[in-house]
């Protein structure tokens, strides 16, 4: 059953090909990306994600996504413009090379948010999330599936929220993400957000 419905994932989220990214080249363009993720991609706060250690990519795809508009992100408006899709490659390439951070679950959220993203919640018809975001949540990065594991909780319920909201679309014609989280309760987003945040390889 996991082999059948991550062949799915793989046909509906059919990732952008991309050029081989420069890391080198890459880090010579993170000047405008250091306030809000760091010199290394890891972030400070919690509004902004993590992207140290991200698949290239789902970077890739979420950068020309944002670059052209089609992923609404109000805080990046004007940061790309004017990068080529070499530079994005080279950015996802450095930010992919970078060593993760790592985070701790809220313990009273932990058994609940595993169980999740584990096992998914049948009644409501949510899948597991380790289908596509694999056991350790490391993700996918050839079907373009991003790292979660370790990522600010914060972050995490708001990216889920917006999926639920249908504000976030970026999910491709099979709206994976939006059916996903369309049922989910704040606290059951609450709790796999804190589970991923302490989620280590």
């Amino acid at each position: 059953m996991y082999r059948l419905f991550l062949s799915i994932c793989w046909l509906v989220f059919a990732p952008i090909a991309f050029a081989d990214g420069d890391a080198n080249r890459g880090e010579a363009l993170t000047g405008t990306c250091v306030a809000c993720h760091g010199t290394d991609g890891n972030s400070l706060v919690g509004s902004f994600p993590n992207i140290a250690g991200q698949n290239a990519s789902y970077l890739y795809k979420q950068l020309v996504e944002i670059q052209s508009g089609e992923r609404s992100a109000v805080l990046m408006t004007g940061i790309l413009d004017g990068m080529s899709e070499q530079d994005l490659a080279d950015l996802s390439a450095f930010y992919e090379a970078q060593p993760a951070a790592t985070s701790a679950a809220d313990p009273e959220l932990a058994a609940l948010g595993e169980s999740i993203y584990r096992a998914g919640i049948a009644r409501k018809s949510v899948a597991a999330c380790t289908a596509c975001h694999s056991p350790t949540g490391q993700g996918n990065g050839l079907a373009s599936f991003p790292m979660l594991a370790g990522q600010w909780a914060e972050y995490t319920e708001t990216q889920l929220r917006a999926f639920r909201s249908g504000e976030r679309a970026n999910d491709g014609d099979s709206q994976m993400m939006r059916l996903s989280a369309m049922d989910l309760s704040d606290q059951e987003i609450a709790a796999v957000a804190s589970y991923l945040a302490g989620l280590r390889p």
